[in-house]
């Protein structure tokens, strides 16, 4: 995936300040570059794919440079594939960047903000467009604060059960497919693809826009993924988990999330027990484990009836 610098300078409203026409360029990376030894004309390990982040002490050392050196270490800074550059505080390109930079087609943004700021905001932004996704088939659901990801066969009942969910109050985050990108090494975030942005699919009714009928309350953008419910039709030969102790677990990208597999009944209200499951989960989060005092009260009845 790739992010143009005109969506760079939508989202984060950065100011353009020279190079309007070539904001279609594209940026490949989500890391950046503060120029520091490359400014004293050392590039062996220059990458050009990066944004190039300009503050203070950059622009104050640009200025003390002899015109024609500091021209051509601008020359060597705007490389081809060099997206763009961004100045922070404010601060004025110097006229030798300026030519350099139109030279090659690059655009020179500025920030009001400060440059570690920049640099946050940058970091947080390319990182989510630019990371891998990855697709599933399910409906992702905002329980209790609580990112819950119905997944089962189709026509199993997960959009009627969502239905429900968000009748009680709970806000959808994507129906029928949902896009999932790796944060850190614990962390997933589910959004919903933009055409199927805020829209539920009821089988006999059709396709609903959840934030009409239901209120800005009910939906949101993304979600970090916490759980995994998965609905199964009802099969005497299977054995399902009655202690709550056979949790499984299901690697998406390079996380591991916890899943619980509910079966599918004539009679019960999945919608409820999937607000009892997201409860307990959050529950267990916080030390407190039903099936671990169950256990315990079972060995210790045990060793009592062993003395008697």
């Amino acid at each position: 995936m790739t992010v143009t610098v005109q969506e760079l300078v939508n989202t984060l409203r950065l100011k353009v300040q020279h190079g309007e026409a070539f904001l279609e360029r594209h940026i490949f990376t989500s890391e950046l570059s503060r120029p520091g030894v490359e400014l004293t004309g050392y590039f062996e390990y220059y990458d050009e794919r990066r944004i190039q982040v300009l503050g203070m002490t950059e622009i104050s050392f640009i200025q003390k440079l002899d015109k024609q050196e500091a021209l051509d270490v601008m020359r060597k800074l705007c490389a081809h594939e060099t997206p763009a550059f961004i100045i922070a505080r404010n601060l004025e390109a110097p006229m030798c960047l300026v030519e350099a930079a139109e030279k090659a087609c690059i655009p020179i943004l500025q920030t009001s903000s400060k440059t570690t700021s920049v640099i946050s905001n940058l970091t947080n932004y390319l990182e989510s467009k630019l990371a891998e996704r990855v697709s599933m088939h399910g409906v992702f659901i905002d329980i209790f604060g609580v990112g819950v990801l119905l997944t089962g066969d189709s026509g199993v009942g997960k959009s009627e059960t969502a239905l429900e969910l968000l009748q009680q109050g709970h806000r959808l985050v994507a129906d029928d497919r949902v896009d999932f990108y790796q944060v850190d090494e614990l962390t997933l975030i589910g959004e919903s693809p933009s055409i199927l942005k805020n829209l539920l699919e009821v089988r006999g009714i059709g396709i609903i826009d959840v934030m009409t009928l239901f209120g800005v309350g009910s939906v949101r953008d993304t979600k970090k993924l916490d759980l995994i419910v998965r609905l199964e039709v009802w099969n005497e030969h299977k054995t399902f988990d009655r202690l709550g102790n056979g949790q499984q677990r299901v690697r998406i990208l390079d996380v591991d999330v916890p899943q619980i597999s509910i079966p599918v009944k004539m009679g019960r209200n999945l919608a409820n027990i999937v607000e009892v499951a997201t409860m307990n989960y959050r529950a267990k989060g916080m030390g407190f484990d039903a099936t671990e005092v169950f256990q315990n009260n079972l060995n210790k009845l045990i060793q009592e009836n062993t003395k008697n």
